[in-house]
């Protein structure tokens, strides 16, 4: 990681924190996992944008990778509520290739890229074998995942459906397949937990973001010599 954990920061900044909020962010972290992340590729609607990430958080996803490719990425926080404070964003919007670098990047960490669609039988979502890192990707309302990204993709998942109606509202589709996913997988054998030094960095960088005066706490941080 390119952060250390700083144990006399810590230490300095801690008692500005009551010890019920500390607790919290314990509590929480403990079910925080990046075995699994969530891919959202292009999607027009910010509120969408926004169910999807407060899902996320609900259900313990740390991260969260942006494709901006014809559209950018809005948060509301009447939707949101917040959570976008509490996951981590990686945006791939510099470059003409977006989706290939996302694609690029998350196969390096080790993730298989699973594409969401109702239009393949490949794998239904009590099916899913959740042993495995896996990158869940979400594609543009209407129009669904790319080419691109079904193309090198690992696998797909797909939603039982049994009504007249073909598709689910994409950020309800990743509330399903979050919820369906994360509680088996809390339930398995698997290590699907942050590492010790994952869970220090995260807290440390939360209780930052509680301190409203963090800038001047860092100043008189640093001022002292520390």
């Amino acid at each position: 990681m390119d952060k250390t954990f700083n144990q006399d920061y810590y230490d300095f900044i801690s008692p500005m924190l009551s010890d019920i909020r500390k607790e919290k962010f314990d509590k929480i972290l403990a079910q925080r996992t990046k075995h699994f992340t969530v891919i959202l590729e292009d999607l027009y609607q910010k509120h969408n944008t926004s169910a999807v990430v407060r899902s996320c958080d609900i259900f313990g996803i740390q991260d969260v990778h942006i494709i901006e490719n014809k559209y950018k990425s809005y948060m509301s926080n009447q939707v949101g509520k917040g959570s976008q404070k509490w996951v981590d964003f990686h945006h791939y919007k510099s470059k003409q290739i977006n989706t290939q670098d996302c694609i690029d990047t998350i196969k390096s960490q080790g993730y298989q890229l699973v594409a969401t669609t109702p239009h393949n039988d490949s794998c239904l979502l009590h099916e899913f074998d959740i042993t495995k890192k896996s990158a869940f990707v979400f594609g543009v309302e209407k129009e669904g995942v790319s080419d691109l990204m079904m193309e090198q993709a690992d696998g797909f998942l797909k939603i039982p459906m049994v009504g007249f109606t073909e598709s689910l509202n994409v950020s309800v589709a990743a509330a399903i397949v979050l919820q369906s996913t994360t509680e088996r997988l809390r339930r398995s054998d698997v290590n699907w937990k942050m590492t010790n030094e994952e869970i220090q960095l995260k807290k440390l960088e939360w209780m930052e973001k509680t301190i409203k005066s963090i800038k001047d706490v860092k100043e008189r941080y640093y001022s002292e010599g520390k």
